[in-house]
């Protein structure tokens, strides 16, 4: 395959764009895409109530693709100490009978390793957000209060396909900075069977899940990671893609492109309005879809809605 040119790439932001497709004040973006038959012929894919998690654990210990830092956990009260005869019991509970545990979590969600969706706020390109909202409305003091994560309230149901390019290719992973193009997308699904409805998720697997096992996290500012290619965002429009997920940051790093260098978030939140969810775990839905002998399931996604928010950390949920 012939891998488009920068300028190519750069021609997809009007190409590519579905700003006005839904209305002047659209926040669903893609996510139009998914209707009501769709949601309910993919429960109709649900036969035997199996339940695969596609989430990494979140994880307070430091690792190597933690750009800012772990998680936090602060403890405002713990078990610890409810014997000594001195405490004094927050709850004002005399026999200390009853007592709990609850604590504060902080950590910043986006970036290489924890399991997010991204809001249609989190991208800017040329100043400009989805539909053309300003950059400008995503602030310090009031978050963003355009396009923010509230807007995906009602959670994503559709149907989800795996493009497990790994089993395609006959490895057990991806090298950082192999990239996933087009034509292996195209030659992938076929060799699966599967054909693209309008309003699918498709989920990438590059088997990082597997490397990270192993070998533990990538430092991936030094090494790269695999991913989508610039070149799979014409497919997602032409297929009417609603979702694209990866058990990495979607994007091959290096992109191969020096003016965008994250083409497939800019080209999919900011053009088209995709959502997308970072940092998957698909190794196990990886096995389920080969003992079921189909790569297609009900994808269930639920966000946290926390108002002004970029995103939210999510547990998808693959059901068989």
């Amino acid at each position: 395959m012939t891998l488009p040119t920068e300028a190519e790439v750069l021609s997809w932001f009007e190409k590519l764009s579905n700003w006005g497709r839904w209305g002047p004040d659209d926040r669903l973006g893609t996510l139009n895409l998914i209707t009501a038959s769709t949601r309910v012929a993919a429960s109709r894919l649900v036969s035997e109530g199996h339940v695969v998690s596609l989430a990494w654990d979140v994880d307070t210990t430091p690792q190597r693709d933690q750009t800012y830092g772990p998680p936090r956990r602060f403890f405002v009260t713990t078990g610890q100490g409810l014997a000594d005869e001195h405490r004094i019991d927050p709850h004002g509970n005399p026999d200390n009978r009853m007592n709990g545990a609850l604590e504060y979590l902080g950590y910043v969600f986006h970036g290489y390793s924890v399991t997010h969706l991204d809001a249609l706020s989190h991208v800017f390109w040329d100043r400009k957000m989805y539909n053309g909202v300003p950059a400008e409305l995503v602030s310090s003091s009031h978050g963003a209060t355009a396009h923010d994560v509230t807007a995906v309230k009602g959670g994503v149901i559709t149907r989800g396909i795996l493009v497990d390019v790994p089993a395609f290719r006959g490895v057990d992973w991806l090298e950082p900075g192999d990239p996933v193009t087009a034509t292996e997308v195209r030659a992938i699904l076929a060799a699966q069977g599967t054909e693209v409805h309008s309003g699918d998720a498709l989920l990438l697997r590059t088997g990082y899940g597997k490397r990270r096992a192993m070998q533990g996290p990538d430092d991936v500012r030094a090494l790269g990671r695999a991913g989508w290619h610039a070149s799979c965002a014409p497919l997602f429009h032409e297929l009417g893609v609603s979702l694209i997920g990866a058990d990495t940051a979607q994007d091959v790093v290096p992109s191969g492109y020096d003016s965008v260098v994250i083409p497939v978030h800019t080209l999919g939140l900011v053009a088209m309005g995709l959502y997308m969810i970072d940092n998957m775990n698909l190794e196990e839905l990886s096995a389920k879809c080969a003992s079921a002998g189909r790569h297609t399931f009900e994808l269930v996604v639920s966000t946290i809605p926390f108002l002004g928010a970029t995103g939210s950390p999510v547990n998808p949920l693959a059901v068989f």
